[in-house]
């Protein structure tokens, strides 16, 4: 039975990008599947998939962070400008040279922008020959910042566009990351050393894959109706923003790690760090915080989900295939 979970959580880890997809698409076609996805639910899950998150940090990652300062400081800073700056230039900056972007697209692509990095962005750091304690450094420290920053960030960019409750973000953010981080860091501090801790551990992976596409459903179902009546256009303006806003990331990022003479390896790091968002919290505030003022805003949450992991594997193979060749 635990070598089968164990195939199971290898086989979703490689190919959890797909696997979204396939949800989304199956969600799409027989929606009814993932309705009971929402509200407190989805809330219930992320702070699952953030405690596995918290099962696998070491008092070594502590240390990373206290360590190598300069290098989380100026990572963390880039998480936190180029995305948001990126997300409103592509929305609401446009608007000045006479283009017009829906609102969902405007206060979704934001909050995406706005949030920390993604967990798997640790993942495609160790497959592109990344520097991966920095890449753990870097998750760390904006998840942590998450609580303040995101509310902060949203309020500042997309306040003119909708009304934020950046004081119940806060307190969201607070309950459904942080507190399950720590609680998973302090379970792996005290039990990491048991064996059956150590396969609990190794089975994990399946289960927050499996609770992704469960919030990404979740949000499907509950937008079905209103994304028909949308049309193809709305969504092929999702996915267009989004497309430019995690490339740009991407761009943004290596440039960053160039200018301050960074290693091959954390330049490589650093912008997948970027670029990769925790689309799945982007996605659980905007159903929280705007299913009544702008309920189409969790889209581009959603599909920033499935293109941020597509992306990241698509980049560390493209730095893999640059070494062999």
């Amino acid at each position: 039975m635990y070598n089968t979970l164990l195939k199971i959580s290898r086989w979703l880890s490689t190919y959890t990008s797909w696997f979204i997809i396939a949800v989304a698409i199956v969600t799409y076609l027989v929606p009814s599947l993932f309705t009971w996805v929402h509200g407190t639910t989805s809330s219930c899950i992320l702070g699952f998939i953030m405690l596995t998150m918290g099962l696998t940090l070491t008092m070594q990652d502590i240390r990373v962070l206290a360590a190598r300062p300069w290098d989380i400081l100026i990572g963390t800073c880039a998480q936190f400008s180029l995305m948001p700056l990126i997300a409103w230039t592509l929305t609401v900056g446009v608007g000045y040279i006479g283009i017009t972007v829906p609102k969902p697209v405007i206060v979704g692509i934001i909050l995406v922008g706005c949030c920390p990095g993604g967990v798997s962005s640790n993942i495609m750091s160790f497959l592109c020959r990344g520097d991966v304690a920095f890449s753990v450094g870097m998750t760390t420290a904006s998840t942590l910042l998450a609580p303040i920053m995101t509310p902060l960030l949203v309020l500042w960019l997309a306040g003119e566009q909708v009304e934020v409750d950046a004081l119940g973000m806060f307190l969201n953010i607070l309950i459904v990351t942080l507190l399950p981080v720590t609680l998973g860091f302090l379970a792996n501090l005290f039990w990491g050393k048991d064996e059956s801790f150590k396969k609990a551990q190794a089975v994990m992976p399946a289960f927050s894959v499996l609770g992704l596409a469960c919030i990404v459903g979740g949000v499907i179902a509950g937008v079905h109706d209103k994304l028909l009546s949308e049309g193809i256009g709305f969504f092929l303006t999702v996915f267009a923003v989004v497309l430019c806003h995690n490339s740009l990331g991407y761009l943004t990022g290596y440039c960053v790690g160039k200018l301050f003479h960074f290693s091959k390896a954390k330049n490589r790091t650093i912008s997948i760090e970027v670029g990769m968002q925790n689309a799945g919290l982007a996605t659980v505030l905007a159903s929280n915080f705007f299913a009544i003022t702008c309920p189409l805003a969790v889209i581009p949450a959603a599909v920033s989900c499935a293109w941020h992991s597509i992306s990241g594997t698509i980049l560390a193979s493209c730095f893999r295939s640059r070494d062999e060749k």
